[in-house]
């Protein structure tokens, strides 16, 4: 196949997947978090399951941010300097955008995700730091996340209507589905009313998927912002989708689609209690098997597994019968790695035949990052000796309260250690390839977020897939996993059968938490070993469910209509 003809077969993609972060590589700073990690997945297992897609975001010359722990404990930002030219291929296209009174122009560059077939799906990434505008306007795709209220939503119209005029201006003329990945990109329903003039035929066009349990977390704009921005070009029934008294993305999102979804079980039960009035289903997340895969685990699947489990998922619903031995080796070695790391990266030395116990997500205070240290006393008598912890991750510049939390596990650090000779440390800049070395080399992952309020959580899942056992809260996809196989891991306080399981206080977890640790987690590793690699393989078969290349199949089928068999079995 000639270059141009691989052009030509990739602009008849059928849906245009649009996502204000997308995590392409671990040193390309297009994410911030779960939400960019997961689009990339989805990206890659598009890419291996061959299916007619293409990539809409936003280019950040300054990133997210770089995390440095000040030697206080506090959080401190810097700009990433980095050049997307060397990552991406620059597309010699541009369009405008009306912004106020002024235009704007948009250019774009590309990253090819390759499948394992060498199907490739493109993602655009576009970028404002064009000549033609003003320094303003060209610091509008800066950093990802933007505090101002204005920044967000200029960058919302730039996703939404700009990714979808981009994607006209470059042929790709066969979208017959514009897919949401979260209310980000809504205005694109916006662009799509101007071109159809009927509502009827943007709901044909759209699907939508909601990430967010919880009211405060969706996006919303005063209108006096919107019609400062849109001017004389915001739709007449702009108010009609969006919302009466505040322009909401997830509404304009859901009014404006034909099918929509959560991302769990749970979590589409209390989207359809936020949201009543609309029908929305559920597409569990999952994670891209092969790319969270620690290469010891990756070599002995291959061996024992054969290389079918890299497209046929199923297969790792054979994990029981992988070598005990061989598991425990590969693991060991993922372990040896993430503390040859930590020892590089930290004053605080941590010890390979030790328990070690990970906690790291985004920082902030409904994932209760401070539930460990609820009682130290009692949390330090369990574990000297016997446990050790490692925490990682990022809060937003702007939560000062998250700092805090920071600089907390910091202060808690120092105490533990000079007290009871407890080892916790906190590991900065929290990135996908952090997340790498401490999903496949901890023991045990740590999740305990207030119930309900996590949408899936695919950490877990990345964790599981390496032979690492969860502890959490029975919130998001822990759910489904621990009903499925409760050998997989603990659960922090009651189930969802327990009806007054939200009102529990930290207290109530804290206890579990800790009674769970002394009684359960440390005496089975560290007086039963056989028992640990056991479930250590029950861990891995969940994957045969929670994986992106499943997911992608649900949405081909329920959302994109594309196709109803497995399309992995073409590929075999």
């Amino acid at each position: 196949m000639t270059k141009q003809d691989a052009e030509n077969n990739q602009k008849s993609a059928k849906v245009a997947y649009f996502s204000m972060e997308i995590a392409l590589e671990g040193d390309v700073p297009t994410y911030s978090g779960g939400l960019g990690v997961l689009a990339g997945d989805t990206i890659r297992s598009a890419a291996d399951l061959q299916l007619p897609l293409v990539g809409i975001t936003l280019t950040y010359n300054a990133g997210y941010f770089y995390q440095m722990i000040a030697p206080d404990g506090r959080q401190v930002e810097r700009d990433i300097r980095w050049d997307f030219s060397s990552d991406f291929e620059k597309v010699d296209v541009k369009i405008k955008l009306d912004l106020q009174d002024k235009s704007l122009t948009v250019g774009a560059w590309r990253y090819d995700a390759i499948g394992r077939s060498g199907h490739v799906v493109p993602v655009y990434l576009l970028d404002t730091d064009l000549p033609e505008n003003e320094p303003w306007q060209r610091n509008l795709t800066r950093v990802l996340y933007d505090a101002s209220p204005f920044q967000r939503i200029v960058q919302e119209m730039i996703l939404g209507i700009c990714g979808v005029r981009m994607l006209k201006k470059l042929g790709y003329n066969e979208i017959n589905t514009f897919h949401m990945n979260e209310g980000h990109a809504a205005f694109l329903i916006f662009e799509l009313f101007d071109q159809y003039k009927k509502m009827e035929e943007v709901k044909k066009r759209c699907v939508f998927t909601t990430h967010t349990p919880v009211r405060a977390g969706h996006d919303q704009f005063e209108y006096s912002l919107v019609q400062d921005v849109f001017r004389d070009r915001l739709p007449a029934n702009a108010r009609d989708l969006a919302g009466k008294d505040l322009c909401n993305m997830t509404q304009l999102a859901l009014n404006g689609s034909r099918y929509a979804n959560a991302v769990a079980e749970k979590h589409g039960e209390i989207s359809r209690r936020m949201f009543p009035e609309y029908d929305i289903d559920h597409i569990t997340n999952g994670i891209h098997m092969s790319f969270w895969l620690s290469p010891y685990m990756h070599s002995l699947f291959d061996n024992e597994l054969g290389t079918a489990w890299h497209h046929d998922y199923h297969s790792l619903e054979g994990a029981l019968d992988l070598n005990s031995t061989e598991v425990w080796r590969a693991h060991q070695k993922s372990k040896y790695d993430l503390l040859d790391y930590e020892k590089s990266h930290s004053w605080v030395l941590l010890d390979e035949k030790m328990l070690t116990i990970g906690y790291a997500r985004r920082i902030t205070e409904y994932k209760r990052p401070l539930l460990l240290f609820s009682d130290l006393e009692r949390f330090a008598k369990i574990s000297a000796g016997k446990a050790q912890f490692i925490f990682a991750g990022k809060c937003h510049p702007a939560d000062n309260q998250a700092k805090s939390f920071i600089k907390n596990i910091n202060d808690f650090s120092d105490y533990l250690w000079n007290s009871y000779k407890v080892r916790v440390v906190f590991l900065g800049n929290y990135d996908m390839d952090l997340s790498k070395l401490m999903v496949s080399g901890v023991d045990v992952w740590l999740n305990n977020p207030r119930r309900y309020r996590e949408a899936s959580g695919t950490s877990g899942m990345k964790a599981a897939l390496n032979g690492v056992l969860n502890f959490s809260v029975l919130d998001g996809w822990w759910i489904e996993g621990y009903k499925m196989d409760p050998k997989a891991g603990w659960a922090i306080g009651p189930g969802t059968d327990d009806p007054d399981a939200e009102k529990k206080d930290d207290a109530s977890d804290a206890d579990d938490l800790y009674t769970k640790l002394q009684d359960e987690i440390i005496p089975i590793y560290r007086k039963n070993l056989d028992d640990w690699r056991e479930r250590m393989k029950h861990a891995i078969r969940l994957v045969s469910f929670f994986n992106t290349h499943r997911m992608v199949e649900q949405y081909a089928e329920k959302a994109y209509k594309l196709q109803k068999q497995p399309l992995w079995k073409s590929l075999l």
